[in-house]
């Protein structure tokens, strides 16, 4: 009897000196995005992630399914394969669509720009698959690229059925795929000259004048937000992938499964001032900073330079003392011609003594063509003459 008491006696105050960790660990995750069935935080130039709650489930990502949608156009954008002044004509598919819209006539005739604010504004059902049949022919062709940038992108739960977001079986996402599509698409900087509007018109002094007005209200309310995305279905409840700065910071914020617009724009502004209130961002190189020169005997001009893909920013708490950065460069092995501005030449890469904090890519600053057989026979002239290379 007596050694069973004190067995008792001991396990009483293990639990009472245990319990106050586990209290204080359940606060402070109720704290942050505490409705939202799924979350992350994820800081964008470094992509560090700072808070995750279930970021791995799989979810109906209802209308943040335009994110990737979105991140093919501008890409579609920067090849030239589209331009923002051209007009397309609507399809009766297109016009078709339900849900969030700004009415589409088949037959009508819109540019892509406008096209585009409808989907980054208003979140156009209609006008993202007008969008979409424009690039791939058709809806279904364009499901497949979107699935195979998923794929490109290492994202291995995710999977789409369509552009929209629209209600369908066997389409999900996570809310830590849905923050490396949205880094992914900050890449292209323009697209938060539309998601960033709060309000504008489409067919401006026409009859059928449409008011654009961005379903997310945090735009105009949250300091530094940009975007990016809403979403709401009955299934999916309310959703928003959203992005936001602050000094050398940039945040992105993702929420899913929210019972209501308010614990959604909650949920976020908690990631968000967790995000700036905790960590300060070092900028250790700029995003046009020349890191490397490369030299091609065989191309024109015959000196590269390479750049960072984007800023190079590192995170620290703020009540940490800062680190020792260590920055090194490696190049691709195989190099081909033509090269073009943008292409993927090699990684600049911070440590942290061991630790890696940071991988940027090193990005063609300019276009180099091959050069031709006169060019090629003046550098050999010079070369052997003993003038300065060229």
């Amino acid at each position: 009897m007596h050694r069973f008491i004190c067995l008792l006696f001991t396990l009483i105050i293990m639990f009472t000196t245990l319990q106050p960790n586990q209290i204080q660990a359940e606060d402070k995750n109720d704290s942050i995005a505490k409705n939202a069935q799924s979350a992350i935080l994820m800081e964008k130039n470094s992509g560090m992630t700072l808070y995750d709650k279930n970021a791995d489930k799989e979810l109906p990502p209802a209308s943040m399914t335009k994110i990737m949608t979105l991140l093919l156009i501008m890409e579609e954008l920067d090849k030239e394969n589209l331009k923002l002044d051209e007009k397309i004509r609507i399809s009766e598919h297109a016009a078709s669509m339900g849900g969030s819209q700004i009415f589409l006539e088949a037959g009508e005739e819109m540019t892509v720009e406008d096209l585009l604010k409808g989907v980054a504004v208003a979140s156009g059902n209609d006008a993202s698959v007008a969008l979409a049949e424009r690039i791939a022919g058709s809806e279904e062709e364009f499901v497949k690229q979107m699935n195979q940038k998923a794929k490109d992108l290492g994202l291995k739960n995710t999977k789409f059925q369509n552009p929209t977001g629209l209600p369908a079986d066997d389409h999900y996402s996570t809310a830590h795929d849905m923050a490396v599509m949205a880094r992914e698409l900050l890449i292209h900087e323009e697209i938060t000259d539309y998601t960033s509007i709060y309000d504008d018109y489409l067919r401006k002094g026409e009859k059928n004048e449409f008011w654009l007005v961005n379903t997310n209200k945090l735009i105009k309310s949250y300091p530094g937000m940009d975007g990016l995305k809403t979403g709401f279905t009955e299934k999916a409840k309310y959703c928003l992938t959203a992005s936001a700065k602050k000094d050398d910071l940039h945040m992105i914020a993702v929420v899913m499964g929210a019972e209501k617009p308010k614990e959604r724009n909650e949920a976020i502004t908690s990631l968000l001032d967790y995000g700036f209130g905790q960590y300060e961002g070092i900028k250790l190189h700029g995003k046009e900073e020349v890191l490397h020169e490369m030299t091609n005997p065989r191309g024109t001009p015959n000196t590269l330079a390479l750049v960072p893909e984007k800023d190079v920013v590192v995170l620290k708490k703020k009540n940490e003392a800062k680190s020792n950065y260590q920055t090194s460069i490696t190049l691709n092995e195989k190099v081909e011609l033509p090269i073009k501005k943008g292409d993927h030449m090699g990684w600049v890469t911070v440590n942290n003594g061991k630790e890696e904090v940071s991988k940027v890519r090193l990005e063609a600053s300019e276009p180099v063509n091959k050069a031709n057989i006169l060019e090629l026979w003046k550098r050999s002239f010079r070369n052997l003459a003993g003038f300065e290379k060229f």
